[in-house]
């Protein structure tokens, strides 16, 4: 019952909008108040077959960024988790990083770091499985 009570709390007053222990809760209580502002995808031809790269964006009232997916998936290449090699994600409320099967916690720097070093991640493996195909054909 306390609990319940704090999370009307939260959601009147809006007060602990950082505050880490509040952080998955807010995306839950108050996803009725998130947009998408980006959901973009793309497919481009890698070694081997075609590759996708994914970046959904969600905000909340405030512009802030709230809620993120990015995903780097080569579905001929890597058959675990759909064809995802590298993602980082909060959708349970806690920054993780995906790459190859494995997870871990990563910590949040804000979505623009946190987007640079997904995209420079992503270029680079891009770039290693393009080397092995070509090393392969000579």
């Amino acid at each position: 019952m306390f609990f319940l009570e704090n999370l009307r709390s939260i959601r009147r007053n809006r007060r602990c909008k950082r505050c880490i222990i509040c952080a998955s809760v807010r995306i839950q209580v108050e996803s009725p108040f998130l947009r998408k502002k980006t959901d973009y995808e793309t497919e481009f031809r890698c070694a081997g077959g075609v590759g996708i790269l994914r970046e959904e964006v969600w905000v909340d009232e405030e512009n802030q960024v709230a809620r993120y997916n990015l995903a780097f998936l080569l579905p001929h290449c890597f058959g675990i988790d759909n064809g995802r090699v590298l993602g980082y994600d909060n959708a349970h409320g806690v920054h993780e990083r995906h790459f190859m099967g494995e997870i871990e916690e990563v910590p949040y720097e804000g979505y623009l770091a946190i987007s640079t070093k997904f995209y420079r991640h992503a270029e680079a493996i891009r770039r290693s499985y393009e080397d092995k195909s070509i090393r392969g054909r000579v």
